[in-house]
């Protein structure tokens, strides 16, 4: 048996649902990924590019090539991601990752390209339906992520609301696609998007007495 296909085998079976390993081994380390980035710990960049790594196989057995797609987004961005906070890390007097709250045009630039992104993507899925059988939703997921993570790169408060949208539609997609592990760890994460949210937005106010993007690189 190949590495693949025992990825997506059984793991076990939850409130009627089958649980496969990639989805459970992938969103476990999602969560933890999640966890750190809370902490404001750079291993949060690692830990999000191994989960896409495995998650790809799980979205790929539930067909859902928007998933697969949004998961090969996640790895490129964690790169980046890493980069940004090794640069801030070196720019912050105590090695530590500063937080802030999004300018105005910032907020626009996001709010803008996650609506531009979204429709444009979701054209493309509802164009090409072997790319998601679920378009809107899937295209929501997919452009929603970058942004939540572009924004977490920048260390910018807005992130975790990025987050917090972007799982009220992933918990109900996660369900009715087959990967129920997905949806208990989206509802799982909205607990750590709380407490994450309420963590840098105390944080912010700390560091609006310091230069904006001390210890983030810009």
């Amino acid at each position: 048996m190949s590495v693949l296909n025992w990825l997506n085998g059984p793991a076990f079976t939850v409130f009627g649902q089958r649980v496969i390993w990639s989805d459970m081994i992938g969103n476990t380390i999602g969560l933890a990924a999640l966890a750190l980035g809370w902490r404001r710990s750079i291993w949060s960049w690692p830990a999000q590019f191994l989960s896409g790594v495995i998650l790809v196989a799980a979205y790929a057995s539930a067909h859902l090539s928007g998933g697969v797609g949004k998961q090969l987004l996640v790895i490129g961005v964690a790169v980046w991601g890493w980069r940004q906070w090794q640069r801030g890390r070196r720019q912050a007097q105590d090695g530590s990752i500063a937080v802030r709250f999004a300018t105005w045009r910032e907020r626009g630039l996001l709010i803008g390209g996650t609506a531009l992104g979204t429709l444009a993507v979701g054209g493309l899925f509802t164009l090409v339906p072997q790319l998601s059988w679920n378009p809107w939703p899937d295209a929501y997921i997919f452009v929603g992520t970058l942004a939540a993570m572009v924004a977490q790169a920048r260390g910018l408060v807005e992130f975790w609301f990025a987050w917090l949208l972007v799982d009220v539609v992933g918990v109900p997609l996660a369900f009715s696609s087959g990967l129920a592990f997905s949806g208990l760890v989206y509802v799982v994460y909205l607990a750590l998007v709380a407490w994450g949210m309420r963590d840098w937005w105390l944080r912010s106010r700390t560091t609006a007495e310091r230069p904006a993007l001390e210890g983030v690189a810009a």
